[in-house]
C-alpha cells in the first residue's frame, strides 16, 4: 500500500518534468539556428565575391548579420574582387586589416548593407537617401544613361544573387564612408608627426590679464595674423594653420599623394586627380609647398564639371596649370570656416595661387557659392580631405577669373588750352 502510494506521485512528477523540458527546448534555440542553406548570407560566402566574404569573416560580423537577417530582409552591395584586390590602396587595405581598426572595418562593411530588400525594378521609385546598417546613408540614383548607382558607384550586376531573405547587387568599386576615411587620414597624420614636437612662438596679447606664473605654465601658441589685422570682407577668419617650418618636419609629397588617393576613393573626381598627377607637375609643387610649412585649400571640380570644359579652354599652353592654380587657396579652410565667413561678411574674397586673381565666395541656398554669375559653383562635397594642412572641398563647377572689363572707356584727354585774360585799361 505504501509503496504504491509513493510510486504514482514519482511517475507523475517525472512526466511533468519531461513535458516542461520538451516545451522549453524549442524556445531556447538561438536566432542563428533560423539561418538555412537558402539564406543570402550563405550565398554571399559561396559566391564569386570572395574578397568581400573574407572581410566579413575577418570583421567578425557573421553573428550580427544573422541577427539582421532574422529580423528583416537585407540588400548587399558587393564590390568586385578586383576592386578590393588590385584597385584598393595597399595602405588603406592594411589599415583596415589592423586589429585595432576593427571598428572601422565593421563600419565599412555595414555601409554596404541596407536593412530592407531593394531590387532593380524598385530603383527609380525609391527616395534618394537610405540608411545602412552602419547608421550612415547612401544615395540610390539613376543617371541619364539609365544606369543604376549607389552613391557614385555603378551597379554592374543588378540582382546578381536573389534569395528569400535578401538580394545582392554587384558594384564596380568599394564604398567608403566618410567616418572611415577620416579615421584613416587621422591615423596617417598622427603617424607622420608622432616623432616631431611642433614649434611655436609665444602668443602676443596687447592687454595681458594673466599673472606671470600662468604665463610660464601655459604652452606656447603660434602667432595668428588676425591678431595684427582688423577683419574685413577681404580677410575672413580662418582656422589656425598647421604646424610647419623651415626644417621640413612634414613629408609634403606623402600628404599630397594621400589626398589624391582620397579623391580617387571618394569617387567622381578622377579628372582632377589626373590633371594633378599626369597632365601637370602640380602635385610635386604642392608637396614642396606643404613641406615648407604652407597650408592649402583645394576647390576640386567634380568629373561632371570637368567634362564641360571645351578643347579651346584646355589647348592653350599652360591652361591646365592656370585652371588648377585658380582653384588653390593658400589658406586652410573647411566647410564650417568658409560658411561662417560668408554668413558674417556676406561676400569674401580668397587669394589664389593664380596671382593676382581672387576667388569670390558668398552664401547662397544655405551653402557656399564661388565665382561670378554663370561661371559660379557651389560647395558640393564638403571636407573630402582635411588633415590640418591640406583641405579638399568638392565643387560642382570649374571657376574662371572674372574678366576685367572697364565700365566706361577712358577717352584721351583733350589738350589743355591756356586762356590768357586780356588786360583791361582803366
Amino acid at each position: 500500500m505504501d509503496s504504491s502510494s509513493y510510486t504514482f506521485p514519482k511517475l507523475l512528477l517525472l512526466l511533468l518534468l519531461t513535458t516542461s523540458i520538451a516545451t522549453a527546448l524549442p524556445e531556447n534555440k538561438p536566432t542563428s539556428g533560423q539561418i538555412n542553406s537558402n539564406s543570402v548570407l550563405v550565398a554571399l560566402l559561396d559566391s564569386h565575391y570572395t574578397e568581400l566574404a573574407e572581410l566579413v569573416e575577418k570583421a567578425l560580423l557573421l553573428q550580427t548579420l544573422e541577427e539582421a537577417v532574422g529580423r528583416h530582409n537585407i540588400t548587399i552591395f558587393a564590390p568586385r574582387n578586383d576592386a578590393l584586390e588590385r584597385n584598393l590602396d595597399p595602405l588603406f587595405k592594411s589599415f583596415l586589416l589592423e586589429p585595432r581598426n576593427l571598428k572601422s572595418l565593421q563600419s565599412l562593411l555595414m555601409f554596404h548593407i541596407l536593412p530592407r530588400r531593394v531590387s532593380s525594378p524598385q530603383w527609380p521609385s525609391l527616395s534618394h537617401h537610405h540608411r545602412t546598417l552602419s547608421n550612415d546613408h547612401v544615395h540610390l540614383t539613376v543617371d541619364t544613361g539609365a544606369r543604376l548607382k549607389v552613391d557614385s558607384a555603378e551597379i554592374v550586376r543588378p540582382d546578381d544573387v536573389i534569395r528569400p531573405d535578401g538580394i545582392i547587387h554587384g558594384i564596380e568599386r568599394l564604398l567608403i564612408p566618410r567616418s572611415v576615411q577620416e579615421d584613416f587620414n587621422r591615423r596617417r597624420s598622427l603617424r607622420s608627426i608622432s616623432a616631431v614636437l611642433p614649434e611655436g612662438a609665444p602668443e602676443v596679447d596687447p592687454e595681458p590679464t594673466v599673472s606671470r606664473n600662468q604665463l610660464l605654465l601655459s604652452p606656447p601658441e603660434p602667432l595668428r595674423s588676425s591678431q595684427f589685422t582688423t577683419p574685413c570682407p577681404s580677410l575672413a577668419p580662418a582656422p589656425a594653420p598647421g604646424p610647419g617650418g623651415p626644417r621640413h618636419h612634414f613629408n609634403g609629397e606623402a600628404q599630397v599623394k594621400d589626398f589624391i588617393h582620397t579623391l580617387l576613393h571618394y569617387g567622381g573626381y578622377n579628372e582632377m586627380a589626373d590633371i594633378l598627377v599626369n597632365l601637370t607637375s602640380l602635385a610635386t609643387e604642392m608637396g614642396r609647398l606643404v613641406s615648407e610649412g604652407y597650408v592649402l585649400t583645394v576647390l576640386a571640380p567634380n568629373d561632371e564639371a570637368m567634362a564641360k570644359l571645351t578643347t579651346d579652354q584646355l589647348s592653350e599652353p599652360g591652361a591646365p596649370e592656370q585652371i588648377v592654380y585658380y582653384h588653390i587657396i593658400p589658406e586652410y579652410q573647411t566647410e564650417e570656416s568658409m560658411y561662417n565667413a560668408v554668413r558674417r561678411f556676406g561676400k569674401v574674397k580668397y587669394d589664389s595661387l593664380r596671382f593676382p586673381h581672387k576667388v569670390l565666395a558668398q552664401e547662397a541656398d544655405g551653402s557656399v557659392k564661388f565665382g561670378h554669375g554663370e561661371g559660379s559653383a557651389y560647395l558640393f562635397d564638403p571636407d573630402i580631405y582635411t588633415d590640418g594642412r591640406i583641405s579638399v572641398q568638392g565643387i560642382d563647377g570649374v571657376l574662371f577669373p572674372m574678366k576685367e572689363t572697364p565700365a566706361t572707356e577712358i577717352k584721351p584727354a583733350a589738350p589743355v588750352v591756356k586762356k590768357v585774360a586780356k588786360s583791361r585799361r582803366g
